[in-house]
């Protein structure tokens, strides 16, 4: 696992204190959009649908700042849409930096290596690379050539200047696992702090539906990339989450552990259902039917594996059991006993 000690501390400091409180619904990390706009029209994504009046809605820095504060997550990441986009996302990212959250913005790269001016390098701020595998495979997925390469470029400045950079990757059924095992070790040759993975979740209003990956074909998939680890590839998410999407862990959803705010609000209930908003943090915890939400209970759930939910319950059984304690500190020590 690639997760800095600071940031693993201030984690585990705070779930145990909500634990130890009685807490049973808090935030792990606050999906932060603030637009929807974006310099690419992936086949698998719902945001860019939306009509021109909405993509050119922008949240403010201060009601960035806000939402975080209310919220209160130690962790916040920032997508969209594409963030470098918003001509203020310099100031957004600042304020957030200042307030001490451990804060991910996930780009495209394609205004990265221009926009890299704007930042300064901190361990609080990290950017989240999309890459969706090798360049092939990753040009085909955003629908546009040569976007592999320009992300690459960016990778390397972003390192040379000594920013923290991570990769996040969405994986569909016509994934092939040799070759995703080959862009792990590409992307670790380029000296990426860790890499995230996830199965492809399933937009509402995303053109392309049917290579979204059920729940069986996850775990094959999954199963077939993850065994037999090697000891350079390094992970920027539970190790717990991992054993999930290979079918070797049973979690139900936590749809509160990542909620998202953008331009319309508090979405309930999670970041890949639009069952309505809420105005505040506060409402949004008290009025969402939860119990409503999860694999066995709704069937807009029954297939999904995303991080999104299942993160937040993998970082639950790390701190809130010693079984979950154990198996973390196992693959963390040693990576290829998975």
């Amino acid at each position: 696992m690639a997760v800095p000690v600071s940031q693993m501390y201030t984690v585990a400091s705070y779930v145990l204190s909500k634990k130890l409180k009685g807490i049973k619904r808090y935030p792990l990390v606050l999906m932060l959009e603030p637009l929807f706009r974006c310099n690419l029209a992936c086949a698998g994504c719902g945001k860019i649908q939306y009509p021109d009046h909405i993509l050119d809605k922008r949240l403010t820095p201060e009601q960035c700042w806000a939402a975080a504060e209310e919220c209160g997550a130690p962790i916040v990441a920032v997508p969209g849409g594409e963030p470098l986009i918003h001509p203020e996302i310099g100031r957004i990212v600042e304020g957030l930096v200042a307030q001490k959250r451990y804060l991910y913005v996930c780009t495209n790269a394609i205004l990265l290596e221009r926009k890299l001016k704007e930042f300064k390098p901190s361990q609080y701020l990290t950017f989240s690379v999309h890459m969706d595998g090798l360049k092939n495979e990753h040009d085909l997925a955003v629908c546009r050539d040569g976007v592999y390469e320009v992300a690459v470029k960016a990778i390397k400045e972003a390192l040379r200047l000594g920013h923290r950079v991570t990769t996040n990757t969405t994986l569909f059924d016509d994934a092939n696992p040799d070759r995703v095992r080959q862009f792990f070790d590409e992307m670790m040759a380029l000296g990426v702090e860790g890499m995230m993975i996830s199965p492809g979740y399933s937009y509402q209003k995303a053109p392309d539906k049917q290579h979204f990956l059920k729940k069986a074909k996850t775990q094959e998939l999954f199963s077939k990339i993850l065994s037999r680890p090697k000891g350079s590839w390094k992970f920027n998410q539970s190790p717990l989450f991992l054993d999930f999407l290979m079918g070797k862990k049973e979690y139900q959803c936590t749809p509160w552990g990542n909620p998202t705010y953008n331009v319309f609000g508090w979405q309930k209930p999670c970041y890949l259902l639009q069952e309505g908003y809420a105005k505040t943090f506060r409402e949004l915890l008290e009025t969402t039917e939860w119990q409503n939400y999860g694999t066995s209970k709704n069937e807009k759930c029954a297939e999904c594996m995303v991080h999104c939910g299942y993160e937040p319950s993998a970082v639950s059984d790390t701190f809130g059991t010693v079984s979950g304690f154990a198996r973390t500190a196992k693959l963390t020590l040693l990576p290829t006993s998975r």
